[in-house]
């Protein structure tokens, strides 16, 4: 009998354990996907994440507080390594796209949202590891100090010495001017048609004058020999090689993209073939980001072959023989 009810007490501790994580694991991977850039990363640190808590014969006092530190530990140390192999990563860095994010907070939708944008999680990038963490724990999810601390493993003095560095960095580098929700929504649904009809002089009409067009494809897809930059050199790149898109059966679909305007691109099968994401600021598109590398779309199901798709292009431009 009392065999039973030991192992019935662990089945029910068992099973709070389990619903306790799975209420906080949208908090958890936006923890880490906001560390780490990455999906699958943060996925994986996640997982590890639960593992531990699992394996664990104590029961936290709070377990969003350990839940939390641990992920936020975990992410740290996956962001140290990947730092190196980034170092040699072929042409530019992107982050992973992310098309939805499973965390909500109303109170802090604006945080939230602008958080995980393209524009923000690359000026991420130029603070250390634990200077993200602490800054991310603090301005996006509002965490005490306390926990702030125990996350990193560092004094409540020392994390604020870090927020105070890693606000420094941020302030420098954000635009002076943002668009709200709907001009930006008006303003990509405009962009869109123009790219599909090849429209060069409607597009150059929605470019900043110093707009960006970058590529990052990691070596494994046909890129950009470099960024593009100005609005008329954009704009007929984006005129002369979409309109062929259509041509092989290429379809777009738009859909925010890490909280920002953007569009899905899938080959004739709906394989995805890139993603687009755009910074729209002061009523222009700013930076138009091409998320080419198959290694960053796998997680949102099966991928094109970009190589081929460039070849069919090849030859319909070619034309018949």
């Amino acid at each position: 009998m009392i065999e039973k009810t030991v192992r019935g007490e662990e089945v029910v501790m068992g099973k709070a354990k389990v619903e306790e994580f799975e209420e906080l694991r949208p908090l958890l991977f936006s923890i880490a996907y906001r560390i780490l850039g990455s999906v699958s990363e943060a996925e994986d640190a996640v997982q590890e994440t639960w593992l531990r808590f699992d394996g664990s014969s104590t029961r936290p006092a709070s377990a969003k507080a350990f839940l939390s530190a641990t992920v936020t530990r975990l992410s740290i140390d996956v962001l140290r390594s990947a730092r190196v192999r980034r170092e040699a990563y072929v042409g530019p860095w992107f982050p992973e796209p992310l098309l939805s994010d499973p965390y909500e907070d109303p109170a802090r939708a604006v945080e939230l949202a602008d958080s995980v944008s393209m524009a923000a999680l690359l000026l991420l990038e130029r603070l250390s590891p634990l200077e993200r963490a602490v800054f991310l724990l603090r301005e996006v999810f509002a965490f005490d100090f306390q926990d702030i601390a125990e996350a990193v493993d560092r004094s409540e003095a020392a994390c604020r010495q870090l927020l105070v560095r890693a606000r420094r960095h941020m302030h420098e580098g954000r635009p002076r001017f943002a668009a709200d929700r709907q001009e930006r929504q008006e303003l990509s649904a405009r962009f869109f048609e123009a790219l599909k009809d090849g429209d060069v002089s409607g597009l150059q009409d929605l470019l900043a004058a110093d707009v960006q067009l970058v590529g990052d494809s990691g070596g494994k897809a046909p890129r950009f020999a470099r960024a593009v930059v100005g609005a008329e050199k954009v704009a007929r790149l984006l005129g002369s090689v979409f309109p062929t898109l259509v041509e092989v059966d290429v379809t777009c679909e738009p859909h925010e993209v890490n909280g920002q305007p953007g569009a899905i691109y899938r080959d004739r099968d709906g394989r995805i073939l890139q993603i687009f994401a755009l910074d729209v600021l002061d009523g222009r598109v700013q930076t138009i980001r091409a998320i080419l590398n198959p290694d960053k779309l796998a997680h949102l199901g099966p991928v094109a072959d970009p190589w081929a798709v460039t070849r069919e292009i090849q030859r319909v431009r070619r034309g018949p023989r």
